[in-house]
């Protein structure tokens, strides 16, 4: 089968990297593009995957209006070229181009209807399918619901071993607490009136954590010169080792909390999302992996944070809520990479499928 792979975000590296070793060993053919991101290159060179870059992204509104246009016209011309069957991705430059060529789209979003209206409006109607976790009550007709995560895809124990050579890379004793700071730039379409921590908020949240460890902080963007001396130096692609091994993971990430949680590291954020989306409120509510707070409550987030820093045996109660929660759930990978060979008659095959059914990707 010839297939087109379009990454948006650096996340979607992760998402997509292992299905797309799977299907290229398979003797699939595979192409994949991308906007200019640096670090999405950087990850995609570091698991040896070629790419096509389209062009590069900009955080004016306006201009995104524009950009989207373009990409539609380079994949558009791809897929002509290649006469590419199938186009998979969390991007509207799959659904616009499977409308305008003989390419089928599949989308990936694990975003709630509410969320991402931007792209509720511009990609779902043109989208063949929908693949979205089945915590997410989405509308969309199109849409088929699994019983797993997007982090699932490269976080399940079958396909991420962490690498504890990082602690030493970091100057980190094995045993000796420390913790993963995140703070988000929020550029994103959908992230227009978004919140995160308040500077003062993030100063105590600092100087709470310090007494207890060392702090590493990660930022999308330039770091304020207050915390470079906190400022994580490492390698993307071993940050979720970092992660696995860190004692608690603090900010106002969406995606970084829940990979946090998902890998059994208790995980705190802080933004205007809060409740909002349905994956961490799983995480949250059903499987107790992950707290989130709203900037206004940003009292209690300091609160919980102290809570958790004096419970005993902290990783090990993690460890049991995360093993529930991955006898719930699936190996995403192995979901993805057979509903893609297999369609469109996964899609049948999926639509009414029963507890009996996902076994076979546990």
């Amino acid at each position: 089968m010839r297939i087109l792979i379009d990454i948006n975000h650096p996340a979607h590296v992760h998402l997509l990297r292992n299905a797309y070793h799977v299907l290229k060993a398979k003797g699939h053919e595979i192409i994949v593009t991308v906007k200019d991101i640096p670090s999405a290159h950087a990850l995609m060179d570091s698991e040896r995957i070629p790419y096509i870059n389209i062009g590069s992204k900009d955080d004016s509104l306006a201009k995104k209006g524009f950009d989207q246009l373009m990409y539609d016209w380079r994949i558009w011309k791809l897929v002509r070229k290649h006469k590419i069957e199938l186009g998979i991705g969390s991007s509207i430059n799959i659904a616009h181009v499977s409308r305008l060529s003989k390419m089928k789209s599949i989308i990936l979003d694990d975003d709630d209807d509410n969320a991402e209206p931007l792209f509720v409006k511009f990609a779902h109607p043109f989208a063949d399918m929908i693949l979205t976790p089945d915590s997410i009550k989405r509308k969309a007709k199109q849409t088929i619901n699994y019983p797993g995560t997007h982090e699932l895809a490269y976080l399940h124990p079958k396909r991420f071993t962490p690498d504890a050579s990082i602690l030493k890379e970091i100057g980190v004793k094995n045993g000796e607490k420390f913790f993963i700071v995140r703070f988000n730039a929020f550029k994103a379409h959908h992230d227009v009136g978004v919140k995160g921590l308040s500077i003062e908020g993030k100063r105590r949240l600092i100087k709470t954590l310090s007494q207890y460890g060392k702090v590493f902080i990660t930022t999308e963007r330039n770091i304020d010169d207050e915390f470079l001396p906190y400022q994580l130096k490492v390698s993307q692609e071993k940050v979720h080792s970092l992660m696995y091994y860190a004692t608690m993971f603090i900010g106002d990430s969406q995606t970084m909390t829940s990979e946090a949680a998902i890998l059994g590291t208790p995980a705190v954020k802080c933004n205007s999302f809060a409740g909002r989306l349905a994956v961490p409120n799983e995480l949250e509510e059903r499987y107790g992996l992950c707290y989130a707070f709203l900037p206004e409550d940003e009292e209690k987030f300091h609160e919980k944070i102290e809570e958790l820093l004096t419970m005993p045996d902290l990783k090990i109660e993690w460890a049991k809520r995360r093993e529930q929660f991955l006898a719930d759930k699936i190996d995403v990978t192995a979901f993805l990479t057979w509903f893609i060979e297999n369609y469109p008659e996964s899609a049948s095959a999926t639509r009414y499928a029963d507890a009996e059914f996902w076994k076979r990707f546990k």
